[in-house]
């Protein structure tokens, strides 16, 4: 089993200070960890759950792939990341399988981990983040 647990559920919103307000006044979550992802254009907070995290998302520029998203589909659900002790094997795994990688090769991603993405067109409509520690 390559997939160790979920590492996040990544929500796309308009206005991130709105977003996390609303979970800590609704569940009492506090921000974990917060950064602004230059290479993806986001900024996220990171609400942690158990071994897992809320992942908010809101786009730094307007041609970021969470931006289209947002002016597409709205907020919402954006991708579910799945920790893996490997990310480059994970990879290979998925891609053997029949994945289509939107990534070549595992990259830098936030916390200092390592990630590479899966487009939801091989994955029953799921854009999926593999998530290395």
């Amino acid at each position: 089993m390559l997939l160790t647990e979920i590492d996040h559920i990544a929500i796309a919103v308009k206005d991130l200070e709105a977003a996390i307000a609303y979970y800590q006044k609704a569940f009492g979550a506090t921000v974990d960890h917060r950064e602004v992802v230059e290479s993806d254009g986001v900024e996220e907070a990171l609400l942690k759950v158990a071994e897992s995290y809320i992942q908010l998302l809101t786009p730094t520029r307007p041609d970021s792939p969470v931006a289209k998203s947002l002016e597409k589909r709205g907020e919402g659900l954006h991708h579910i990341g799945y920790r893996v002790n490997n990310c480059a094997e994970a990879l290979a795994a998925m891609i053997a399988a029949g994945a289509t990688p939107l990534d070549k090769a595992p990259r830098p991603g936030s916390r200092g981990t390592t990630v590479a993405f899966i487009h939801p067109k091989g994955s029953f409509g799921t854009l999926i983040e593999l998530v290395q520690e």
